[in-house]
C-alpha cells in the first residue's frame, strides 16, 4: 500500500500488485474468480478502519452521495457510478488499471471521496460533481486535499489526434507527445487542472506511470504483453471519531 496524506483522521492509499495467485488483483470482472477477489476487499477495509463501500465503474460522472454501507459488507458493487462521497466512519475505494484514481478529502468537515476519472469520466465532469458533492456535504474546496494516483502518463497514453483534440478542446491540459512525438493525453494533468478550477490547489501528484512501473495493473501493457489482467485500488476512510 503506497499512503497518501490526506489529513487528521484520513486513511488513503493506492495498492500494489503483490506476489502469488491473483497479484492482489481488486478487480471484479477481470476474469478471476470473484471470491479471493472479494476476500482481497474486505482485507483492505480492515487496513482502512472503516466498511468501504464499492461500485460498478461505467465511465460516467454519477457520485454516491454518503451510501449506507454495513460494517460485514463484502465488497459488492452498491451501484454504478464513478464516484464515492462517503462521510465519518466509512470508506470508498475505486480500481484502475490506467485510469486516474482520485482520492480527496476535508478532514475538517470529515467527508472524503474517491474517483475513476478515465479520458471519457474527466471529459464529461466526473471530477467536478464530486467535489460539488463534497461541498454540498460540508467541505469547502479551499480545505480540500486531493491525491491524483498511480495512472498511465503523458509521455504513455498515445491516442488519434481528433481524440486528443475532442478532449484538449475541454480539458487543455490534457494535450501531450509521446516520446516518439505522436499524439498524446495526460489525464493525470488534466485532473490537477480541473481541480484548480474547481477551487482545490492542496493537490499531491504522485507522478507514478502504471505503463512503465511494474508496480500496478496496465491495461494498456497487459494487452501488448499478454499478462494478467488485474485492476489496483485507490481508497479513501474517514475516522469515525473528529
Amino acid at each position: 500500500m503506497l499512503v497518501v496524506d490526506l489529513g487528521p483522521g484520513v486513511r488513503a492509499g493506492f495498492t500494489v500488485r503483490t506476489p502469488g495467485p491473483g497479484a492482489g488483483n481488486l478487480g471484479l470482472g477481470v476474469g478471476e474468480d470473484p471470491a479471493p477477489v472479494l476476500a482481497r476487499r474486505r482485507a483492505l477495509a480492515r487496513w482502512a478502519g472503516a466498511p468501504l463501500a464499492w461500485a460498478t465503474q461505467v465511465h460516467g460522472t454519477r457520485v454516491l452521495d454518503r451510501p449506507a454501507v454495513l460494517p460485514d459488507a463484502d465488497g459488492s458493487p452498491l451501484a454504478e457510478a464513478d464516484a464515492i462521497v462517503v462521510g465519518r466512519g466509512h470508506g470508498a475505494a475505486v480500481v484502475v488499471a490506467d485510469c486516474v484514481p482520485v482520492l480527496l478529502a476535508d478532514a475538517h468537515a470529515g467527508v472524503g471521496a474517491a474517483v475513476h476519472a478515465g479520458r471519457r469520466g474527466l471529459l464529461d465532469g466526473v471530477v467536478q460533481a464530486t467535489v460539488a458533492t463534497l461541498v454540498a456535504a460540508g467541505a469547502r474546496p479551499d480545505r480540500i486535499r486531493a491525491a491524483v494516483g498511480p495512472s498511465i502518463c503523458g509521455r504513455c497514453y498515445e491516442v488519434p489526434a481528433a481524440m486528443r483534440d475532442e478532449v484538449a478542446a475541454v480539458v487543455p491540459d490534457v494535450a501531450s507527445r509521446t516520446d516518439r512525438g505522436t499524439p498524446a493525453l495526460d489525464l493525470p494533468a488534466g485532473v490537477v487542472a480541473v481541480l484548480a478550477g474547481a477551487g482545490v490547489t492542496a493537490v499531491h501528484r504522485t507522478g507514478w506511470c502504471t505503463r512503465t512501473d511494474e508496480r500496478f495493473f496496465s491495461h494498456r501493457r497487459s494487452t501488448g504483453t499478454g499478462e494478467p489482467s488485474g485492476r489496483c485500488a485507490g481508497v479513501v476512510a474517514i475516522a469515525a471519531d473528529p
